[in-house]
């Protein structure tokens, strides 16, 4: 008996079963991620470990997440957005204003002109309200909720917000799927929640991924 239960001890401290059980506490927008599915897990994996090592973690990013993040969770709280969308802009510019894309995309949370001006930005040859933190963070969270509205799924908005909104109501038509781990996106798409639970991660939990902040 003794023998035994030196056994599972032995096993339940192994690192695969804290890998398992570490796998299995983390969440998007506080729905639970399937990680019993192989593809899912494995993305996890490769995510996190490449963020762990690129300048996420470092003492800049930090300072910035610092500065910014309270203040959009703030924001994002009273439209009732679920608080880890605050980790989007990071993925999306690294909270560095002046980032633009090929695209045309651009300010905190990239927003296309178009749609910009549609949620009530001023973007032309004078100003960029874009780069804009409070009035573009107020804009996004419009944005995110319109977009709930649509889907019903805070995972499924991650996706349209980087997707659109127009061309994931065509996968998830096209391939009869309902659910973000399940479809078959572009490659930016398929990474893009993956990279927000990563960045997530490295950020509230830095010390486990080899930085003292």
């Amino acid at each position: 008996m003794i023998e035994g239960a030196a056994r599972l001890k032995e096993k339940l401290n192994s690192p695969e079963k804290k890998q398992e059980i570490y796998y299995n506490s983390l969440t998007f927008a506080n729905e639970s991620i399937p990680v019993e599915n192989h593809k899912v897990k494995s993305k996890l994996t490769k995510y996190l470990a490449k963020f762990s090592f690129k300048k996420i973690g470092s003492h800049d990013m930090h300072a910035r997440a610092e500065k910014y993040l309270p203040k959009i969770e703030k924001i994002l709280k009273s439209y009732g957005i679920p608080e880890d969308f605050k980790y989007l802009p990071v993925v999306e510019s690294g909270l560095d204003p002046s980032v633009s894309s090929h695209k045309g995309a651009g300010g905190y949370w990239q927003f296309m002109p178009s749609t910009a001006r549609l949620y009530g930005l001023r973007v032309d040859h004078k100003v960029d309200e874009r780069k804009n933190f409070v009035k573009s963070t107020h804009a996004a969270a419009r944005y995110l909720k319109d977009l709930y509205n649509q889907f019903g799924d805070w995972t499924l908005v991650a996706a349209a917000y980087n997707i659109g909104e127009g061309s994931l109501r065509a996968a998830m038509r096209n391939q009869g799927k309902k659910s973000y781990y399940h479809l078959k996106l572009n490659e930016e798409t398929a990474s893009y929640v993956y990279k927000i639970i990563s960045v997530k991660e490295v950020l509230e939990k830095p010390h486990l991924y080899g930085y003292s902040i």
